[in-house]
């Protein structure tokens, strides 16, 4: 808690019982147990004031379900690079991607056709372009 070990905890309880004193040490003992009881009830009604907004117990609530740890991107890829991928083609494929499927090839794309512009002739401009 706040950096502080055991010995210098009660380090710090001798000097703040010897800097109070013992005539007024169980009138600051009751104020803090006062101090104790407030901050638990205050704790208890922001709990019963959540629950009553929000509807929903906070004790039934899946915490698990909200960890971002679940969402670690090098554990998402590692995860997609490992599955099987050797998945049975469904009955409504086509037939070349069954049959590519089959061999084990990809059917091949259509060549790409490059139109040219003649030798002078300027490119298509867009005057509607920013």
């Amino acid at each position: 808690m706040f950096g502080i070990n055991g010995p210098e905890f009660i380090l710090l309880l001798i000097i703040g019982v010897l800097v109070i004193g013992p005539s007024r040490l169980p009138e600051y003992t009751q104020k803090l147990a006062n101090l104790v009881k407030e901050v638990r009830r205050m704790a208890s009604g922001a709990r019963e004031q959540i629950k009553e907004e929000v509807g929903i117990d906070i004790d039934d609530v899946d915490w698990k379900k909200y960890d971002p740890r679940q969402y670690d991107p090098r554990r998402i890829i590692k995860d997609a690079l490992l599955d099987d991928d050797s998945k049975p083609v469904n009955a409504g494929a086509p037939a070349v991607a069954a049959a590519a499927a089959a061999v084990g090839t990809r059917p091949k794309a259509p060549a790409r056709v490059i139109e040219r512009l003649a030798e002078g002739e300027a490119a298509p401009f867009d005057t509607e372009a920013t």
